[in-house]
């Protein structure tokens, strides 16, 4: 799965995108430097149900923005993503 089937799953799961995952993150000061993972985890498990791979992506797009690192992009397997910058704003409204 890629990482922004993983994203795309989230928002199939919890009826938000990923943009506004990141603002409810940053609303509760969950975007904070010092926020460890394992916080945000629970947050998500707790009140989306989350498990630990899909909170992992939205870990992420919270500590790290959209960015991906390039050896991700374009390569054969099933974590390939076709850019290296992750679509946050809804599956639906991807561009083509």
């Amino acid at each position: 799965m890629s990482f922004q089937a993983y994203l795309d799953a989230v928002e199939d799961k919890t009826g938000l995108t990923p943009r506004q995952l990141l603002q409810l993150a940053k609303d509760k000061g969950l975007d904070a430097p010092e926020v460890k993972a394992g916080e945000i985890l629970e947050w998500l498990k707790t009140d989306y149900g989350l498990g630990r791979g899909h909170g992992m992506a939205v870990v992420h797009i919270i500590k790290k923005g959209p960015d991906i690192d390039a050896k991700h992009v374009g390569t054969t397997g099933s974590h390939r993503d076709d850019s290296d910058a992750l679509w946050l704003d809804g599956k639906d409204n991807k561009p083509s």
